[in-house]
């Protein structure tokens, strides 16, 4: 399928809005995977310079004639102004590719307290044209208000840990204030989601699963989402999505799910 629906960038970019995540994927796998999962009719990649797959997730999207919106990270090794620009080329390189739709710096790692000179290269990035689009992932309210008040340049994208038992509430609203598109890393909370019994009752009142419904609730909630498998079957499932919708009562008890602790991966304050 690929009538999928796309978010429109603060810059004015479109991307869409279910991707493939391939965190965990060894690199010789990686090309075989995002070939499934364009075959699949997924439409963007979603890879970072610390998976180390950015070659096998080239190759996989060069074997291919399909038009895919590509997304890396910059580890924080390559953090600080210079140091930035040379990783964008190295994450360039691998990939092997014409273009990066969408760069993202990984964390802060504020105890570097570099991500601002870093957050400036990636601007001059865009600004000369090697990259379409520029953004963070895991920042704060307190990391997005920096960057946003040091350079005057609001990011097009945080890409955050979001899953209905952590769902972001209040660092969304800041995203919606500030044009931020929200997109969400381990949407299914790394499986446990899947478990719910809210879930699996929302499920069997649709005919679908309880990761489809999850995933479901991501779109639906105006967020952009990039589940991970290496399955064919399991691609498939994961982005048969549109052919059903949630009411307002689903909604609502999906959203007594969420909790305070909630956070199944780092903590971005501390990240190190």
């Amino acid at each position: 399928m690929t009538d999928q629906p796309s978010l429109t960038l603060n810059d004015g970019h479109n991307m869409p809005q279910i991707g493939l995540g391939v965190y965990q994927i060894p690199d010789d796998d990686t090309a075989r995977v995002v070939q499934a999962a364009i075959d699949a009719g997924y439409r963007a990649v979603d890879t970072a310079a610390l998976y180390g797959n950015e070659a096998g997730t080239g190759a996989g999207i060069r074997a291919r004639t399909e038009t895919i919106f590509v997304t890396s990270k910059l580890w924080r090794d390559d953090f600080g102004y210079d140091a930035a620009l040379r990783g964008f080329d190295r994450s360039f390189e691998k990939l092997g590719l014409e273009w990066i739709d969408l760069f993202l710096l990984h964390w802060p790692f504020v105890e570097l307290d570099q991500f601002v000179e870093s957050w400036r290269a990636l601007v001059r990035l865009q600004q000369d044209g090697r990259v379409r689009s520029i953004g963070v992932s895991n920042f704060t309210i307190d990391h997005l208000e920096r960057i946003i008040h040091d350079t005057g340049v609001v990011p097009a994208v945080n890409q955050i840990e979001l899953h209905p038992s952590f769902q972001q509430v209040e660092l969304r609203a800041f995203h919606d204030e500030n044009r931020i598109v929200t997109t969400s890393w381990s949407p299914l909370g790394q499986g446990a989601a899947l478990e719910e019994p809210v879930l699996a009752r929302i499920a069997e009142k649709h005919g679908k699963s309880p990761a489809q419904v999850v995933l479901r609730w991501h779109i639906e909630s105006g967020l952009s989402v990039i589940p991970k498998s290496t399955r064919p079957e399991r691609l498939a499932e994961n982005i048969a999505i549109f052919d059903f919708a949630l009411d307002a009562e689903d909604h609502a008890a999906i959203g007594t799910l969420d909790r305070r602790d909630g956070r199944i991966g780092p903590d971005p304050r501390t990240m190190a």
